[in-house]
This record gives structure tokens, sequence and C-alpha cells, in this order.
């Protein structure tokens, strides 16, 4: 038996998330499935992350163990046969047997795609919520910053979350940036709660729409209370676009 690492994207709109559930089809599933296809047994696959429904990966790593001798390119090409065309793996490659890939991760980046315009626009229906609204990118960017640091974000969780121990994380990077009408939030950290970037995204919008302080995301991390915090921005402009490993 070997350990192999996928590594793949996906389109998570026809997905009720990565994790495998009795009501909805999820991506583990549909991937367990094609490796089943492959290599004749149904293997237990896990995740870096536990992705929401309608949320993208452009890199999402998952670990399965496998007696099959296919390696690299041809275990790509072999499961992505019998992959639907909105899951793609692009690397397979073996790893020690004490792999895992959430535990191991060092870190991950995630970008909210916010299209800017005065008009919706139906190619990035699925990939990034419509703002009509003109943003102030600049004043967005600066109050981001407020979430670089360690701190405790247990008012940025969203209800049902099954984290055990601390709500503390520490978010490196944190930047707002426009690109034509598309406005980009781009967060990196060491880890994150559920639901945690897309309430840090609808908390700046509920500022950017002068319902919230500009100065007011201090008392929102000290409060710990999720009802100061702003709204869950929808699912369709989240992507998980980096996992970080340390070799």
């Amino acid at each position: 038996m070997a350990r192999i690492m996928l590594t793949l994207r996906y389109d998570g709109t026809a997905y009720h998330g990565w994790q495998v559930q009795p009501n909805g089809v999820t991506v583990q599933q549909t991937l367990q499935d094609a490796i089943e296809a492959v290599t004749g047994v149904r293997a237990g696959v896990t995740g870096c992350s536990r992705t929401d429904a309608g949320v993208h990966a452009d890199m999402f790593c998952c670990a399965f163990d496998t007696a099959s001798p296919l390696r690299g390119d041809k275990l790509c090409s072999a499961l992505n046969y019998h992959l639907p065309r909105d899951i793609s793996v692009y690397e397979a490659r073996e790893v020690e047997e004490a792999f895992h890939p959430r535990y191991h991760a060092a870190g991950k980046r995630y970008v909210y795609r916010i299209w800017n315009g005065p008009q919706r626009h139906p190619v990035y229906d699925k990939y990034a919520l419509w703002v009509k609204k003109p943003l102030d990118t600049d004043r967005l960017n600066r109050m981001g910053q407020e979430y670089v640091g360690t701190h405790d974000f247990a008012a940025f969780c969203g209800a049902g979350s099954d984290v055990q121990g601390t709500t503390r994380r520490t978010i490196h990077t944190c930047s707002v940036t426009r690109q034509g009408d598309m406005v980009l939030f781009t967060v990196e950290g060491d880890g994150f709660l559920y639901n945690m970037v897309r309430i840090m995204v609808g908390t700046l919008l509920e500022v950017a729409a002068g319902r919230l302080p500009a100065d007011g995301l201090p008392a929102i991390f000290e409060s710990g209370d999720r009802t100061k915090a702003g709204p869950t921005a929808p699912a369709q402009g989240l992507c998980l676009e980096r996992v970080f490993y340390n070799d």
C-alpha cells in the first residue's frame, strides 16, 4: 500500500461542498467514485479542508491509500476519465505514510471575487458576487489590514461550526484590489474557521454600505459575538487558491 497525494481543481457550483453528506452530491464522494472505478477499491479520501457548498478550489489537496501501481500523469488521466468536467486532478504523487493533507498544511490562501459593475455579468454569476454600487477598494484595503495578525476570530465563525480548541487564527496577508470591474479580496493565513473568509468579506461590505462603522473591527474581535460582524457573503465568490506545505 502507498499513500497518494492528489491535487485537484473544481467548480463547486453543483456540489454540497467537499465532505460526503447523506443528502447531496459532494466533491469527495465524486472523487471516491472515480478512484473506485480506476483501482477497483473504494478508498477513504482525506481532504485539506471542508469547503462549503458552492465554493470553488484552484488547488485542493487530498490523500488516499492504494495498492494500485498507477502514479503521476497516468493516474491523473485515469481519474479524469471518470470524473465530470467540473473536477480535474492535475497532480498525483506518492507521499510518506504519515502525511495528512489537513494537519500538515502550513497555511492557505483564499480569494473572494466581487463583480463591481453597473450591470451583472452572466459569465461570472457562478464565480463572483455582484455588487452594483461602486466600491472604494483603497479604503477597503486599508480596513482589511485590521485582519492581519493573530486574533480571536470567534465573531467571524459561522453557526454550526464543530471547531475544537481555540478560535485564534493568524492572518499573514490581506488585500483588496481591483482589476477593471472585478474586485479581489485575497487573504492568506495559517488556518480558517467555518465561514470565516465569507464573514470577513461580508463585514467589509457592510462597512462599505455604511451599515457598520469603519473603525469597528477591533470591537468586533473583542466581542467574540457573531451577531456583531457582517453577514456571510454568498459562497460562489469564494475560491481556495493555494495550500502551503513545508516540504
